[in-house]
């Protein structure tokens, strides 16, 4: 896959955010499609997922529900395009996005044993979308680094 910028990265509602992995990239896409390995990454900061539903399909859906202090949050969305190990493409609807949809590209770039991962977030309302989304997404992804590197995604892989 030919690395290049999203062809809607200039838009003042779009989030790009860029992270390098220390771990193979088929690892690293197959954590975005697992219900068992999102329930340990998938959600920022002191938030936890209490539910995960998966139909990792082009067409099928995700459920999401994040738990914290200030109660539950429902995340869903739908599968538009699984490319494995390069590219995901997925709607996002939350109360954040007052439950419209919006489109989230996840495009990873080997780079050796690492894998480079462009998360792009586009069609979000507005500047607070984009902040709130920011934050989420940084502390999802820092979170996903941590549980690459433990010995949990052991128990989830294949032999």
């Amino acid at each position: 896959m030919e690395k290049s910028a999203p062809a809607d990265a200039s838009s003042d509602l779009t989030l790009v955010i860029t992270k390098s992995f220390d771990a193979p990239r088929e690892r690293v896409f197959d954590a975005w499609l697992d219900p068992e390995s999102l329930r340990e990454w998938m959600c920022p900061g002191a938030l936890t997922v209490g539910d995960v539903q998966v139909d990792a399909r082009v067409g099928g859906a995700f459920r999401l529900v994040m738990r914290g202090q200030a109660g539950e949050f429902v995340h869903t969305g739908e599968y538009r395009e699984i490319c494995p190990p390069e590219r995901l493409r997925f709607t996002w609807r939350s109360q954040a996005t007052r439950w419209q949809d919006s489109l989230v590209t996840i495009a990873l770039f080997a780079q050796g044993k690492k894998t480079e991962l462009i998360l792009t977030h586009e069609l979000l309302q507005d500047e607070e979308a984009i902040r709130g989304h920011r934050q989420g997404w940084q502390g999802i992804v820092e979170k996903l680094e941590r549980y690459l590197a433990s010995d949990k995604r052991a128990a989830h892989e294949q032999p």
